[in-house]
């Protein structure tokens, strides 16, 4: 499945240099799995779950006044960048493979990779945010709220995006420079970053560097940093003098550590595995394609079940609807 799409560049020197950039790419999927089908539905359920609990922490986040925090402010955006995720990622799974199809124009595959690896790495960075958060809330609790406050949160939040889109529009745009000129079919479930540029026919040594370096700076320093934070939250902890105190203090940080589990230790060990040996194509989709969909399926369900402040903002919203209604009711019947 060649493109018939050809671009002659000529340089400075007198030979002509070719650069065939496909018009189409080919999405593979799965290969030589009977009933594959039901695999992509089972992730379209996953999907509709992650909308409707991410929209849901958004909404009560938006209502209950006792959650406008510069916490919920980086867990709003949390939500929002697994919303935002998942729907760049799934929707256009489903038309490829239950749809058929897999055929998927040069511009929008480019334009595919951006967004799904951009609020990837948004959840990512929102994590080593809340991590921040629970480190100045517990090793200086007399300093937080002059030091987290709704302002920093979001000039922090501004800065991710700000950096995100730069670094993934460089990382993107790079793929220009690469050749096509084997095979458009790209071994991969979307327009993965690592299989696209391995189908090129010319250096992609540079797409690599970059690759391995996003890897290192929006992945493993994240682990890093949130690693060395809890360290020192629990120095922190061990001096807390009351055992109920520390344990009060534990559980803010629990569903937090949860979500980081979730997140980064499936995207480390396939990435870790693929260094040291090769990985067959099918379980690379399961694995990617999991992390990058329970993750923002279970965040809003953890941090719902494990919070307490969401737990009685919930319950408020519920009584205050709840009065609502019945004076309503009230109202109705004297008229």
């Amino acid at each position: 499945m060649h493109s018939n799409t050809t671009i002659q560049t000529t340089g400075n020197s007198s030979a002509n240099v070719t650069f065939v950039r496909p018009a189409t790419f080919f999405i593979n999927g799965f290969f030589n799995v009977p009933h594959a089908k039901y695999y992509y539905v089972f992730l379209s359920l996953l999907y509709v779950g992650t909308v409707l609990g991410n929209s849901f922490i958004m909404c009560i986040i938006y209502l209950a006044r006792r959650l406008h925090t510069a916490k919920y402010v980086a867990v709003f955006h949390l939500a929002l960048s697994d919303l935002c995720g998942s729907s760049a990622l799934i929707p256009k799974l489903i038309d490829m493979f239950l749809f058929e199809h897999q055929e998927i124009s040069y511009e929008a595959c480019l334009a595919y990779m951006f967004f799904v690896f951009h609020f990837m790495n948004l959840q990512s960075l929102t994590l080593l945010v809340l991590a921040y958060d629970r480190l100045v809330a517990i090793c200086f609790p007399l300093k937080y709220h002059a030091v987290i406050t709704k302002t920093s949160m979001s000039r922090i939040i501004g800065w991710m995006w700000i950096s995100s889109v730069a670094f993934f529009s460089v990382l993107v745009s790079l793929i220009n420079r690469l050749s096509f000129c084997r095979t458009n079919e790209v071994n991969s479930y979307f327009c993965d970053h690592g299989p696209v540029i391995s189908i090129s026919c010319n250096s992609n040594f540079i797409n690599y560097l970059l690759a391995y370096i996003s890897f290192g700076l929006l992945i493993c320093m994240p682990v890093i940093l949130v690693t060395l934070t809890y360290c020192c939250i629990a120095l922190a902890l061990l001096k807390i003098a009351h055992g109920a105190d520390r344990i009060k203090a534990m559980k803010t940080c629990t569903s937090h550590l949860v979500l980081v589990a979730i997140f980064y230790l499936p995207i480390l060990s396939v990435n870790v595995k693929s260094m040291s040996t090769s990985i067959d194509q099918n379980s690379r989709i399961i694995n990617n394609s999991l992390t990058q969909i329970i993750p923002p399926m279970l965040n809003p369900i953890i941090y719902t079940l494990k919070t307490e402040e969401v737990m009685q903002s919930i319950k408020q919203l519920y009584k205050r609807r709840k009065v609502n209604s019945i004076s309503e009711r009230n109202v109705k019947r004297k008229k």
